[in-house]
């Protein structure tokens, strides 16, 4: 028998925390025997075509304080601009290289970080040519809804100068809040601000 539609009354919204350390990352949590390494903490699996780097970085709240309990995901090209996943049909990607990593921030300092591969680009349907760039996906107690966003590179000056998205924001004084700094060495800090001043730019995704 059909239920009338009266009868199904939406789910309450919730936050993601605390539970989704548990869930997500139990060994960060303290909870061993369910993975030997949590889901998402390498991403590099053997030997990586292109150069290597470091992604991390601080998650900030609207007060400027640091969120020591959030969680990021990011997913990516590989360094040739291809992805690891069923429907890439422009070629092979690298065999070891996942494309995707998750890490919760250090419950001390706040840190994440992620040891992957500088992406390489990726054209839009139209054929141009995005910036190299890593989507962010960030989520903590508080956020109802996962926030996306991207990191790009600011030493990819040419390649973000003609980024079919970099190019479409309206307002510039907030682009550099997508930009990944190099801190030498492959290394690259990109912090996120929730709320507030200098605010990430965040994605309806």
């Amino acid at each position: 028998m059909v239920q009338k539609h009266a009868l199904l009354k939406e789910t309450p919204s919730q936050t993601a925390g605390p539970y989704v350390h548990i869930g997500l990352t139990p060994n960060v949590s303290g909870i061993g025997g369910v993975y030997a390494e949590d889901p998402g903490a390498t991403m590099k699996t053997g030997p990586v075509q292109g150069p290597e780097i470091s992604l991390s970085g601080h998650v900030y709240d609207g007060t400027g304080a640091v969120v020591r309990d959030a969680l990021v995901e990011i997913w990516q090209p590989d360094a040739a601009g291809l992805f690891n996943a069923a429907e890439e049909t422009r070629g092979t990607p690298d065999p070891n290289f996942t494309g995707w990593g998750r890490c919760a921030t250090d419950l001390d300092s706040g840190l994440y970080s992620f040891d992957t591969v500088k992406p390489g680009r990726v054209p839009v349907a139209d054929g141009r040519l995005q910036a190299p760039f890593i989507t962010v996906w960030i989520v903590a107690r508080g956020i109802n809804i996962g926030l996306h966003t991207r990191a790009y590179f600011a030493d990819e000056e040419a390649a973000n100068a003609e980024d079919p998205l970099l190019t479409r924001i309206e307002h510039r004084a907030r682009v550099p809040t997508l930009m990944a700094q190099p801190e030498g060495d492959g290394k690259y800090r990109f912090d996120i601000v929730l709320q507030g001043d200098n605010e990430t730019i965040f994605l309806d995704m």
